[in-house]
């Protein structure tokens, strides 16, 4: 069995150092890896990414992480990469890593991801350039979730976790007005998920939404953003099945 810790939307700064390091520093007791679901800063700077490295330096598992909106903000998003690789984060985007846990096997793919909606409701490569680009961004995103996810089969992992700040799906989404689904996640990463496999997918990004979600191919599906998990993070258990996706006992 396999215990991944995960949050999201921590959303640290300058004066929030030091909150979060005595929950981390008791990983090791319940967790084998630390997932970060993106918006790890308020604006995206330096100068927060710096705080963020601190709370995470050192701790008894890995840790590995994708961006979210608010760490583009400012621009400086290759900057808070740098700082957080620097601490030892494994930061994706549109790539995979896998983690040799107590002599298990995890492998986690990740992307930042975007928005678009979901079937049904969701926009599409027509019309205005700016639309065309919107969607070929979310679906350059989604795409590169699935090459994650497929570069991971070589290496022969046991467990395989996608890892996004954007939603795949909307029932993680419920309680968040519907009007906004669009901007919250895209249906194009559940697809990805489905069309490679993955035993569970962690994302962040919906404050008001719900921890609990599924993708149509039956892939357990976790928000973890802090508002909504209501603590320093949530702990899932995931043991490997011969014929099928992992059970998820969280």
């Amino acid at each position: 069995m396999t215990r991944v810790a995960a949050v999201g939307d921590i959303h640290l700064g300058p004066d929030s150092a030091g909150r979060l390091r005595p929950a981390f520093e008791t990983l090791g007791d319940c967790a084998d890896l630390l997932l970060l679901a993106g918006d790890l800063t308020r604006h995206g700077t330096r100068r927060e990414a710096a705080v963020v490295a601190r709370e995470v330096a050192g701790l008894p598992v890995p840790v590995v992480a994708v961006l979210g909106n608010h760490d583009y903000e400012s621009g400086e998003e290759e900057a808070v990469t740098e700082e957080l690789r620097t601490a030892g984060v494994r930061v994706l985007e549109g790539d995979g890593v896998v983690l040799d846990v107590d002599g298990a096997r995890v492998g986690v793919a990740g992307t930042k991801g975007f928005g678009g909606g979901f079937a049904g409701r969701s926009a599409s490569e027509f019309g205005e350039q700016q639309m065309k680009a919107f969607m070929r961004y979310s679906r350059s995103c989604a795409e590169g979730l699935a090459g994650g996810l497929r570069g991971l089969r070589p290496a022969g992992s046991g467990l395989r976790i996608a890892l996004t700040h954007y939603a795949p799906v909307p029932d993680t989404l419920a309680g968040e007005p519907a009007e906004i689904f669009p901007f919250l996640g895209s249906y194009l990463l559940a697809e990805a998920m489905d069309s490679e496999g993955a035993d569970l997918a962690v994302h962040g990004h919906a404050h008001l939404g719900t921890e609990h979600g599924m993708t149509a191919g039956g892939i357990p599906v976790r928000n973890v953003a802090m508002p909504v998990i209501g603590r320093a993070f949530a702990v899932y258990h995931l043991t490997p099945h011969a014929d099928g996706p992992a059970s998820d006992g969280d």
